[in-house]
């Protein structure tokens, strides 16, 4: 090795020694007679000095002329540092330099690689490779590995085996757009990138493998946003001979396993809600249960008083937001033009403060009585300094934006602290979502989800109220697992697929190997998924996977770093058949 010590770890007990150090110089002090370097490696910083009259003049010169991220060599003594700085595990040393070799020099960097830097997204996702320099973006890799290594570690106790499966395989047409491939020995003929491993999972259930996992990329091409990139990594996961209560036991038992050796962190028992109730109460199927401010319905109370706005609403409900009764008349504006936006869908906002002495006052007491909006406090146990916010209209679109108006102030009163954790388990999905644009059902999940047994009977009564075998784990309003228990009946199976709209023809072509698998011996059996990048990021206390991705793309899916996606040269469209418009 070219060191004998890494730049974090050296401390008092080796003082006298001599070491030698490599790494890049994050920063120069220049005081005459005095010159400190601060040398960073990945594993910390320590300083080196220089001091005229003792070192010499060739070395002190040497070391003035460095500059930013130089790559250097330094061999020296290890001194006590007359000036501690107790903010670096090293700050009570110093290396008092004798000999100095530049391995390699280095332009000024396009932005300060410090923790607090000057550099803005676009320039620090060019330059990826010095903004992975920087220790908060180092630190949320180092976190990346100390998850991946936990879950091996916890999934290996357990007798799962880990299995590669392909990444070139089949274009299915249901969930999000594939990316594909094009096979230069077959013509005309396309490769996808998986968005998931399933059908693999559970052909290795049918194989006898009844304890599968894979830490795996995985590849949509859709739209993209903070928790979203184009190639993401996934926790997959499946058992055989199993129930839906095996799973949750099995993966709640893991995601403590994380908490607690990754994060020091105790979580209880993880609660389970119903997603009927999930939405009812929070408008979400991935409700932040950190704090309370349930949805309370009104339509009892409000309607046939004369206010249209409720009377024509097919759903009122509000939100009691204790202890902001003080918001100002701009503060209320500012939340009736954040419901108003277009992707949020509300046409107003209604409100009404509860005063010292209990009194109710609203944006709309014409239309109301003392008692009236007495029964309102009532209906949202109010107490003096509460503040209601209700909002009217279609039930699905009023719940909808009423979870971004209870998520908003729940920011802005402080209650979604980023170092508080609240998960659970969401079940009960429906099996299937009606789809008005292409007219028929999709399902909720994917094709090979389970319906429960005891709602099979509404097949072909009323498919769209069976309940699926289906749980998300969802952990401060992030789905960050969900899984189902399959089917692994040829029969309910194909049932599935004509719900779906599928042809015999088309569920053969698509997923003919699946269902011959079927035939021979397959066990019941599940699994969840759970998104890595999600994971991290929950656990790294910051809003977007990119921050926990080596080398992530931008929100318009593209590697600014490598110029990716780039055009191709004719001569290889012309070898893969492709003709371009």
């Amino acid at each position: 090795m070219l060191r004998t010590h890494t730049c974090g770890e050296l401390r008092l007990d080796v003082a006298g020694e001599e070491v030698v150090l490599t790494g890049w110089v994050q920063r120069l002090r220049d005081k005459g007679g005095m010159l400190w370097i601060d040398l960073r490696d990945r594993y910390g910083i320590t300083q080196l000095s220089f001091e005229e009259g003792v070192t010499s003049p060739e070395l002190f010169e040497q070391a003035r002329s460095l500059g930013r991220e130089f790559v250097i060599q330094a061999t020296g003594q290890v001194i006590k540092r007359f000036s501690k700085n107790d903010k670096i595990p090293t700050g009570a040393i110093e290396v008092k330099v004798t000999k100095l070799e530049v391995l390699n020099a280095a332009k000024l960097p396009p932005f300060l690689i410090e923790d607090e830097t000057d550099g803005g997204d676009d320039l620090r996702m060019k330059y990826r490779y010095l903004d992975l320099r920087r220790t908060p973006v180092r630190r949320n890799l180092e976190l990346r590995h100390r998850m991946m290594r936990e879950t091996r570690n916890y999934l290996d106790n357990l007798s799962f085996i880990e299995v590669e499966t392909p990444v070139l395989i089949k274009s299915t047409p249901e969930g999000a757009r594939d990316f594909v491939v094009p096979s230069r020995m077959n013509p005309g003929e396309f490769y996808a990138l998986p968005q998931s491993p399933q059908t693999f999972k559970q052909l290795l259930m049918v194989s006898g493998f009844d304890r599968y996992f894979q830490i795996v990329k995985c590849f949509r091409d859709e739209d993209l946003r903070a928790d979203r990139q184009p190639e993401f990594t996934q926790i997959d996961c499946e058992m055989a001979f199993i129930t839906q209560e095996d799973i949750l036991n099995t993966f709640e038992g893991f995601i403590r396993h994380l908490f607690k050796t990754v994060k020091g962190v105790e979580i209880a028992e993880l609660p389970r809600m119903y997603y009927a109730d999930a939405m009812r109460l929070y408008g979400s199927d991935k409700p932040d249960t950190r704090f309370g401010m349930q949805f309370v319905e009104l339509n009892e109370l409000v309607k046939n008083k004369g206010f249209k706005v409720f009377d024509d609403a097919e759903l009122v409900v509000g939100i009691n937001a204790k202890g902001a009764a003080s918001y100002t008349r701009k503060q209320l504006d500012e939340l009736t033009n954040f419901v108003k936006r277009p992707q949020i869908g509300a046409t107003g906002l209604v409100y009404a403060r509860v005063g010292e002495d209990g009194s109710v006052k609203s944006s709309v007491d014409k239309f109301y009585s003392p008692e009236d909006l007495q029964a309102w406090a009532a209906a949202f146990e109010a107490e003096p300094g509460d503040l209601f916010l209700i909002l009217a209209g279609g039930k699905d679109k009023t719940r909808k934006a009423l979870n971004e108006l209870r998520l908003e102030v729940g920011e802005q009163l402080g209650l979604r602290d980023k170092n508080v954790f609240s998960p659970l388990w969401v079940v009960d999905f429906p099996l299937l979502e009606w789809d008005e644009e292409t007219n028929r059902y999709h399902a909720m999940h994917h094709p090979f989800t389970s319906p429960k047994p005891e709602d099979l009977h509404l097949i072909d009564s009323d498919p769209g109220a069976i309940r699926a075998n289906a749980y998300d784990m969802v952990i401060n309003g992030v789905e960050v697992g969900g899984g189902s228990i399959r089917i692994h009946d040829r029969g309910v199976q194909e049932q599935m697929f004509s719900l779906l709209g599928f042809t015999k023809e088309e569920a053969v072509a698509q997923f003919g190997f699946l269902m011959n698998a079927f035939e021979y011996g397959a066990p019941p059996h599940g699994g969840i998924a759970f998104g890595f990048d999600r994971l991290c990021s929950l656990f790294g206390g910051a809003d977007s996977i990119r921050d926990f991705i080596a080398f992530p793309k931008n929100n318009s899916g593209r590697d600014v770093m490598i110029d990716a996606p780039s055009p191709i040269a004719n001569a290889q469209l012309d070898e893969l058949q492709i003709k371009l418009k």
